[in-house]
């Protein structure tokens, strides 16, 4: 399965802006196909790779300490 940018953008409840800011800094992979397409595996693959982690600025990728993993799971739950 082939997500568009904006797909993803859903997905990851985020903007397309985003969502090229991460495909510009090769953290999220793609293939153009007329348009920027990801592939279902890809964005799995990248969720799992990145969890744990602050991805804020794709151009300066930090992992989260445990008290800010546990922080934002007290808050969205």
């Amino acid at each position: 399965m082939l997500y568009n940018i904006k797909e993803v953008a859903e997905i990851l409840k985020t903007n397309v802006t985003y969502v090229h800011r991460l495909r510009k800094a090769g953290l999220l992979p793609c293939i153009k196909l007329g348009q920027y397409k990801v592939r279902k595996e890809a964005l799995e693959g990248f969720l799992a790779k990145y969890e744990g982690y602050d991805l804020t600025d794709p151009e300066q990728v930090k992992e989260m300490k445990e008290g800010e993993i546990y922080e934002i799971i007290q808050t969205s739950g």
